[in-house]
């Protein structure tokens, strides 16, 4: 475990790292005995900062939450970041690649939550209980960690590697359409790219939104009236190069472009 002044400074370091695009060799490599409190302490130390600044909360990602890439990163469980207004990104603007580092998309069923979900109790019946919506995403994920060589705490401790986020227009009532078996199809200037199934999520994306309503709470946070919710990726994720139109399709559901210029 770090001491409080190792947690700042790393967190300073991914903070720097972010805004001048200068990559960081991993903090596993450099603090062998970094735990996964350590790395949820850096990420909340640099959301802190953020929203002191006049960010908002609007919600949460759940990363990992494939079997394939937790038995890659020899975990049995998923993580989570924080999802900002001001990382929010839109269908009619494009994105500028140079702004990040190593940009990647990643194709999800988005949760628009229309009440709050319990804490430490919240049961996947709660979950589609409040859902009011769900909507087509792409995630926009980028890491701050030199190549995306990173082990589990180098993505916690940078906000489970998000970047930036879109939904599409749609929004769909829960009640019309089975969670577990949206296909979707995800195209790169035309091309398809990746293809998955929304039970590439645990399952069931369901699983992934009641397990982060549990796991936030132990941090006092819970999952509110509003928020949006990324449970996790359908399919693999797709490196960005600048001037590459996405377009991701979900049967029943929508579909979500993402320009980069």
């Amino acid at each position: 475990m770090l001491s409080d002044a190792v947690r700042k400074e790393l967190a300073d370091e991914l903070a720097v790292a972010e805004r001048d695009r200068i990559p960081l060799d991993p903090l596993v490599v450099r603090h062998p005995d970094i735990d996964v409190v350590d790395a949820y302490e850096i990420q909340l130390h640099n959301i802190r900062r953020r929203v002191a600044g006049g960010a908002t909360v609007i919600g949460h990602k759940v990363g990992l939450s494939s079997k394939a890439m937790q038995q890659m990163m020899g975990v049995d469980e998923p993580d989570y970041g924080h999802l900002l207004g001001e990382m929010q990104v839109f269908e009619e603007a494009d994105v500028v690649a140079s702004n990040y580092l190593y940009p990647r998309v990643e194709v999800e069923v988005g949760f628009v939550l229309g009440a709050d979900l319990p804490g430490a109790e919240c049961t996947e019946a709660d979950v589609l209980a409040a859902t009011v919506a769900y909507a087509p995403a792409i995630e926009l994920i980028d890491t701050r960690i030199r190549d995306w060589k990173i082990a589990l705490c180098d993505t916690i401790a940078d906000n489970a590697s998000s970047a930036g986020w879109v939904l599409g227009p749609e929004r769909v009532d829960p009640a019309t359409l089975d969670v577990t078996a949206i296909d979707a199809v995800l195209t790169r200037n035309g091309e398809v790219v990746a293809e998955g199934r929304s039970d590439a999520v645990l399952g069931d994306p369901t699983v992934a939104v009641a397990w982060l309503a549990r796991k936030v709470a132990s941090f006092g946070v819970r999952l509110r009236a509003g928020d949006i919710v990324l449970p996790g990726s359908c399919t693999r994720a797709i490196d960005a190069r600048p001037g590459d139109t996405f377009h991701a399709e979900f049967a029943g559901l929508g579909s979500v472009r993402l320009n980069f210029q």
